[in-house]
């Protein structure tokens, strides 16, 4: 994102920094924190407003097109959020009930019927699809009308009512295709139970959430919503925005104007950055070991900045130094290597599950054969954590962002 923004030419060379990149589920927080009483849908609940009482806990579920995203916050004194669970979720968004319509259709207009008419006409196809999106918010029979190159194709291997003889669930009526509750239903199944196991693992850990907010695009649908409450409703108050769709983006405008809304999260991984120790036989490889200036060390060390699980504040500011030990006669410059993995404690940075995520170039005057300090600063702020690299002997001074959003 913040590479195409750049492209774009939103933030240009030295104005990176005014793109603040929001994750989705506390930008939607934020604005439902916002919202008056009438500012949710009332489906089962008594009219009220989101707590903003110090304590308070909630699941935030933003359920997109693609994926179904989740964490958990606690208002703190003044308002702000803490996270208490590092976001989670699954790939069963919208789009998965759409593709079980779309199988749905091929079983309808089958001996390949189907397959032609997605390769042929797909700009129809789209157009079928979307009608879809607009009726699977309802918790009804449904109808969609059949397009006319749809209609012709089949009706060239039969009458287009026989199609329908073997296909519960749906029927021909004058050029619509007709489906009923049930089977619409039918397509949110793997989706929803997705959703519900994804709630209940957090739900039984040890939480006191009070509420369940449900936005995004796909939380307009009237059977999502139904299924959360008859879940969980009795556990939790349920809450949805009028315009559930629109609660990402108006919260991710309130993120960028007050980023400190969002006062820790969780380390989705745990951060670390490729460096050098004394090498000791009893727990190295040999192969990682090195002379230098007539030293042996160990390189290819993961020293960890933060722990995958761990609280990070979003102003927080953590300072070590980093001893550069170069075996090379001249250099020009240091490179530091940042990783993550979802493992707590690696010892090198090449193991499995390690993957690079940074770089880090601080520039040197041409030296010979000596030893540099370089002090970083690594600043958890917004969703990217932000590394400054400064020498200590002369002064200079560059940073990098490493990505901190979880995994795709």
């Amino acid at each position: 994102m913040r590479e195409a923004a750049t492209q774009a030419g939103l933030v240009t060379e030295g104005t990176q920094h005014h793109l603040i990149i929001a994750l989705e589920p506390e930008a939607a927080s934020a604005w439902c924190m916002k919202l008056p009483a009438d500012g949710f849908i009332t489906q089962n609940h008594d009219g009220g407003s989101l707590d903003q009482c110090p304590g308070t806990q909630f699941i935030v579920v933003d359920c997109g097109g693609g994926t179904i995203d989740i964490t958990v916050h606690e208002v703190l004194d003044g308002g702000a959020l803490k996270e208490l669970h590092k976001a989670s979720g699954n790939d069963l968004g919208g789009q998965s009930v759409d593709r079980k319509f779309k199988e749905f259709l091929r079983e309808i207009f089958s001996h390949g019927v189907w397959d032609e008419y997605e390769q042929n006409f797909s700009s129809e196809v789209q157009r079928i699809m979307y009608d879809f999106m607009i009726l699977k918010k309802v918790d009804d029979d449904v109808q969609i009308v059949c397009p006319y190159n749809l209609g012709t194709l089949a009706q060239e291997r039969q009458e287009i009512e026989r199609f329908f003889e073997s296909v519960r669930g749906a029927s021909w009526d004058e050029g619509c295709i007709k489906i009923s509750k049930e089977t619409l239903r039918s397509f949110f199944a793997e989706s929803l139970k997705g959703i519900t196991d994804s709630l209940r693992e957090i739900l039984n850990k040890d939480l006191n959430v009070e509420y369940i907010l449900l936005v995004g695009g796909y939380a307009e649908s009237q059977i999502l919503r139904q299924h959360v409450i008859d879940q969980f409703g009795d556990q939790c108050k349920v809450l949805c925005p009028c315009r559930p769709q629109e609660a990402v983006v108006k919260g991710a405008l309130e993120f960028g104007r007050h980023p400190a809304v969002l006062a820790s999260r969780k380390s989705a991984f745990t951060y670390g950055f490729a460096d050098s120790e004394k090498f000791d036989p009893s727990k190295h490889k040999k192969e990682k070991k090195s002379v230098v200036q007539g030293e042996e060390f160990c390189g290819d060390i993961f020293r960890k900045l933060v722990e995958e699980g761990e609280d990070v504040g979003w102003d927080e500011t953590r300072e070590l130094i980093f001893n550069v030990l170069e075996a090379k006669e001249y250099h020009t410059h240091v490179r530091i290597r940042f990783y993550r993995t979802q493992r707590r404690n690696p010892l090198y940075v090449d193991k499995e599950g390690v993957e690079e995520v940074g770089l880090l170039i601080v520039r040197m005057p041409t030296t010979r054969g000596r030893k540099h300090e370089v002090k970083l600063n690594i600043t958890f702020g917004s969703t990217e954590i932000t590394v400054t690299g400064t020498g200590l002997v002369y002064g200079s001074k560059e940073s990098a962002m490493i990505d901190f959003m979880t995994r795709s």
